[in-house]
């Protein structure tokens, strides 16, 4: 039996492949359980500084499993309550991990696929990619994502893609915010590698706060609240050992300790 989900560690990296090829990596009940106990795990590892998330075969993810939703049509107004429950506690768990994560994205992402791409730190696109939110076309909207979704490409794009459900390219979702970078298939890996590379040579609580910060800073518009939380902020980090051994290694002109 196919394990619906792979971790692969190397050192300080961790990648997670879906891996349902022969479905192009289409969610179902299983694989959203497994996909958030495993960013639970990671969450809690002090070994892993950067996440991967990367899809095996044609496509990064094609949204949900046909077979899932055939079975959730059947279901009560509660059992699919409870189930989209579910993919929304995937999406924060990813969104709010304290670990920079990046997303590799090639072949099709449609749906909950591009959820996973929004709530990535880093989303690096293949070329020949393709991407839709595709739910109007069965009378449905990507409600869960949408908070993530609409993030990443603003509210504008995002009314239009959520009511036309079209299909976009590599070149649109860059343009839109949804792709911070789009290489040939060829130099997907190596464009991926640069960008972990990058996170290697930061300090690892930087990296982890980075986004609880811009969360923070983005969700209230009080700036008088902006200065005291953000001095409190930079003052912790500049006494904190990693802000000291940065500092430090900065001025004897040496790499820090976690390079």
């Amino acid at each position: 039996m196919t394990v619906p989900l792979l971790i692969l560690r190397d050192g300080a990296v961790a990648r997670l492949r879906l891996n349902r090829p022969e479905l192009h990596n289409a969610f179902d009940a299983t694989l959203i359980a497994g996909l958030t106990d495993a960013l639970r795990a990671l969450a809690d590892d002090d070994g892993v500084r950067v996440v991967v998330l990367e899809g095996e075969g044609a496509s990064f993810s094609a949204g949900a499993d046909l077979n899932w939703m055939r079975s959730m049509a059947a279901a009560s107004e509660d059992e699919n309550r409870e189930d989209s429950l579910a993919l929304a506690r995937l999406m924060r768990n990813l969104d709010e991990l304290p670990k920079p994560t990046i997303a590799r994205v090639h072949g099709a992402a449609f749906g909950g696929g591009v959820g996973l791409i929004a709530c990535c730190d880093i989303a690096i696109g293949a070329s020949g990619a393709k991407f839709g939110l595709t739910e109007a076309k069965l009378g449905l909207l990507p409600a869960v994502i949408s908070p993530y979704v609409i993030e990443a490409i603003g509210p504008r794009q995002a009314r239009r893609l959520f009511a036309t459900a079209e299909i976009f390219d590599a070149e649109q979702a860059h343009r839109i915010g949804l792709l911070h970078e789009v290489v040939a298939g060829e130099a997907l890996d190596e464009a991926v590698e640069r960008q972990i590379g990058l996170l290697l040579k930061a300090g690892p609580v930087a990296t982890a706060t980075a986004k609880r910060l811009v969360r923070e800073v983005a969700a209230h518009a009080d700036r008088d609240r902006h200065d005291t939380d953000n001095a409190a902020l930079i003052a912790r980090l500049r006494v904190s050992p990693e802000g000291q051994e940065g500092l430090s290694a900065f001025l004897d002109k040496r790499r820090p300790s976690w390079v």
